[in-house]
């Protein structure tokens, strides 16, 4: 009896040590399938789908690089439209949490440096002058990062053409107090040639991206070229809306052409 009950003891411990084997194993091969299930999530603009089922791999392996960057990508998105303040905060500060942990886990990825750009973008609109300047600064040096480890990363190239530009349409005297007051002696690094170059780079890198397109037609604009600026949104209203913000990019351009007639 005694020998019969510690055998069957040895087979029960036997079949979980297969068993905690087996799950960890069997979990890393769920998670594989995770990015291209995401990806078609993204296709169909459904991106709180994407962003659900990284943020439930990232319960498993929390430090993946290619899951991290790619929530707060989603992240960003989805706040960039949400509907209310509280919303859009609650998303700029995952999709910055995500970011900070994808640099964390490999700093030689040149599209962590890029979300974290962006993430740090979204979240300086809601602070004050103070902070915004202080932002500004970290949100340069990622977007510069990434684009040291790819040159042609026109997310990356966007983000620095956007940091001019909005830079240069701060008045005479913000700009001053941000620079004098402030600290922030970065922002002499600001010019409309820069912003206009990296915007440029920024659609030759990736001609099918809506929003390069927009915000290039609008640095023509401030600019004084017009012309330009109209024939850029034209085309954008030629384009399919491929991305989770592309028709609202589109709506931008038919109320800014009129302006730029």
């Amino acid at each position: 009896m005694f020998l019969t009950s510690l055998l069957r003891r040895a087979q029960l411990l036997a079949v979980l040590s297969c068993a905690a084997m087996f799950v960890p194993r069997a979990a890393a091969q769920s998670n594989d399938t995770v990015v291209p299930l995401a990806e078609r999530d993204r296709a169909a603009r459904n991106l709180s789908a994407a962003l659900g089922r990284y943020e439930r791999a990232l319960a498993g392996e929390s430090a993946r690089y290619d899951l991290l960057w790619r929530a707060s990508r989603e992240a960003s998105e989805l706040g960039e439209s949400a509907p209310d303040r509280a919303q859009r905060a609650a998303l700029n500060t995952k999709a910055e949490g995500y970011a900070r942990r994808a640099v964390a886990a490999n700093a030689g990825g040149a599209d962590g440096h890029f979300v974290l750009a962006v993430a740090l973008g979204r979240t300086a609109l809601s602070l004050g002058a103070r902070d915004r300047v202080r932002y500004a600064a970290e949100i340069r040096s990622a977007a510069l990062a990434a684009i040291a480890i790819d040159a042609r990363h026109a997310g990356a190239l966007h983000v620095l053409g956007v940091w001019n530009a909005e830079v240069m349409r701060l008045n005479g005297f913000t700009r001053f107090a941000a620079r004098n007051l402030l600290g922030g002696r970065i922002f002499d690094q600001a010019s409309w040639a820069e912003a206009t170059r990296y915007l440029e780079a920024a659609v030759a890198a990736d001609p099918g991206r809506i929003t390069h397109r927009l915000d290039l037609a609008a640095v023509y604009a401030d600019t004084g070229n017009k012309p330009r600026a109209r024939t850029l949104c034209e085309g954008v209203l030629t384009m399919p809306a491929v991305e989770y913000n592309d028709g609202r990019y589109k709506q931008q351009c038919e109320q800014l052409l009129p302006r730029w007639r």
